[in-house]
């Protein structure tokens, strides 16, 4: 198990190099100018754009398409990946495979607790009575450290997820992180993921295969009953639908 550090990482991104005003203004003209583009131009114009200032946020679930896609057209880029400690096997699997096929750099990103010590001071399973607060101790506040250091990163946000991500737009500006924000693959399908990952041959979470086309951390995530929405199986039981990541 990680040890967690005395204090928190910093990020591992080169730093920005420019201000909000002049990343908001690119995010807006891109916005429009991408608003019907596909997945590859977008990216093929994020990477000339922002070079090594561009992250890639993986769960390794739904979007391994996206370090495949990014990689292709700039080899070496980071890719965050959120370790939370209570991940299923499976996904940490495909962390491993998706280390091994793609020219990547994935980082894990660590909250400042290990689970044994958020535990010990919080009470053991958090998770279960507080899911809000175990999202953002082991998800919001170590991707908000990380992407610091970055002026844009690419999410696999689709659209079809759910309604709240409805409008999402290829190229956003996140008022959240203060940066751009890239959504490649918005307008895709859940078969349309499958798909390219099987023409391109891209590791895939085996669970996507076998009812589960969301996968969070595994005490928080069931399987997804037919005519459910795709995140259905997130936090089931609670009005909760979202980690805070995207809001």
């Amino acid at each position: 198990m990680t040890t967690a550090p005395d204090t928190a990482p910093r990020s591992h991104g080169p730093g920005r190099r420019r201000t909000e005003d002049e990343l908001k203004a690119i995010a807006e003209e891109a916005s429009e100018r991408f608003a019907d583009a596909t997945a590859e131009q977008v990216l093929a114009w994020a990477a000339e754009e922002f070079g090594d200032a561009l992250a890639v946020a993986c769960s390794m679930a739904g979007d391994t398409v996206l370090p495949a896609i990014v990689s292709s057209v700039h080899p070496g880029v980071d890719v965050l990946f959120l370790e939370t400690g209570y991940h299923f096997a499976e996904t940490l699997g495909t962390r491993g495979e998706m280390e091994t096929v793609l020219p990547v750099n994935i980082i894990d990103v660590l909250p400042v607790l290990t689970v044994a010590q958020q535990d010990e001071k919080y009470g053991k399973d958090l998770f279960a009575r507080d899911p809000g607060q175990c999202c953002a101790m082991r998800k919001v506040e170590p991707l908000n450290r990380e992407l610091g250091g970055y002026e844009a990163w690419v999410t696999g946000v689709r659209r079809e997820d759910n309604e709240l991500r409805r409008h999402a737009r290829l190229v956003e500006w996140d008022n959240t992180h203060h940066m751009v924000k890239i959504n490649p693959i918005a307008g895709w399908t859940f078969d349309d993921v499958i798909e390219y990952a099987g023409e391109h041959g891209v590791p895939i979470n085996p669970l996507l295969t076998e009812g589960y086309p969301s996968i969070g951390c595994e005490p928080c995530t069931r399987k997804v009953l037919p005519g459910e929405d795709p995140r259905a199986g997130r936090w089931a039981g609670l009005a909760k639908t979202e980690c805070g990541i995207h809001l």
